[in-house]
């Protein structure tokens, strides 16, 4: 890739005429590390970005076209400091197009859609759980590289993120960025009503309209963003209700005790285990309605394969029994 070629790329990008490949691309090598103002540019909403890369391709058009002249002394500082991040620009991109190309390349964006009257699950590359709403996209990447987890949201869907405290999780949902480490949280964008609403479970979060911070977010409260307006309100909130969404009816058709206790444990947020494997491999077909407690889908479940269980101090439940036959 040559200097036209870079010039080109970018002139395309602040046109909106970039392919999904290309986007990756110029937002990849913005975030990588030869980038100081890394934490500045994750920051940015959409249109902040596209006025900073219009600022730098002036100065890249201006180093490779204009005539070649002494400056003047009265040249602000500022003016040699945009010129210098101009060529570095240019030569960081000629140099390390290869990489970043095939590093894309091997790292396609998954976007899952969700019709109406669907409810979808997903576990991204690095063993988070996402439930996804009906009406809402979800686009992650196959593998997560770098030092961030990014994913983009439209919609509305539950986050159950895996810990790693050297790669943080960033959502970005329209304006609104979510930044956790390992937290569970909802998110859900109303377009109707042009707001978006964070809502915390299990953890911290960190909720940003570009690089404006609006909350940090423990269990039960929640941001409500009002999207014309462009202002934020936090308050309390009962967080089960905001996922109340994924509730339904649940369905055990010819699976085994073992696959029907990891429901059971999604649904109600407890550890079931077993006393032997002949209870695990144990298989059969039915259904619980929403509404109804663990006790009681337990007790049939339990009834129907010859087993009892017991709940601990600690809350976690063991079965026990001879199983089926």
């Amino acid at each position: 890739m040559n200097h036209n070629d870079i010039e080109f790329l970018l002139d395309n990008y602040l046109k909106g005429k970039t392919s999904e490949e290309e986007d990756l691309i110029i937002t990849q090598w913005l975030e990588s590390d030869l980038n100081p103002q890394q934490d500045v540019w994750t920051g940015m909403d959409q249109a902040s970005k596209a006025q900073w890369l219009a600022r730098v391709y002036d100065d890249i058009h201006q180093t490779i076209h204009a005539a070649k002249a002494i400056p003047s002394k009265r040249y602000l500082w500022h003016k040699w400091v945009a010129v210098a991040a101009a060529i570095t620009v240019v030569f960081s991109l000629y140099w390390l197009w290869p990489v970043i190309h095939q590093d894309i390349k091997s790292s396609p964006v998954t976007q899952l859609t969700v019709s109406s009257n669907q409810k979808k699950q997903v576990i991204l590359p690095d063993g988070s759980q996402v439930w996804i709403n009906s009406n809402s996209v979800l686009s992650y990447p196959q593998s997560f590289k770098g030092k961030l987890r990014e994913v983009s949201l439209s919609g509305e869907a539950y986050f159950d993120i895996k810990h790693d405290i050297d790669r943080p999780f960033i959502v970005h949902t329209g304006k609104l960025i979510t930044t956790v480490l390992g937290t569970a949280f909802n998110i859900k964008e109303d377009k109707s009503l042009q707001t978006i609403v964070v809502t915390v479970t299990r953890g911290k979060v960190k909720v940003a309209n570009g690089p404006d911070q609006l909350a940090i977010l423990k269990p039960n409260q929640q941001v409500i963003f009002n999207i014309p307006d462009n202002k934020a309100i936090q308050a309390e909130t009962n967080s089960q209700q905001a996922i109340a969404w994924q509730q339904s009816d649940l369905l055990f058709e010819d699976i085994t005790f073992e696959q029907a206790a990891l429901k059971l444990e999604q649904r109600f947020r407890v550890k079931i285990s077993f006393e032997n494997q002949k209870i695990k491999d144990c298989r059969f077909s039915g259904s619980a309605l929403s509404y109804d407690k663990l006790d009681k889908i337990l007790k049939v479940i339990c009834a129907f394969n010859h087993a009892s269980y017991t709940t601990k101090k600690d809350g976690n439940i063991v079965i026990s029994g001879q199983g089926c036959n």
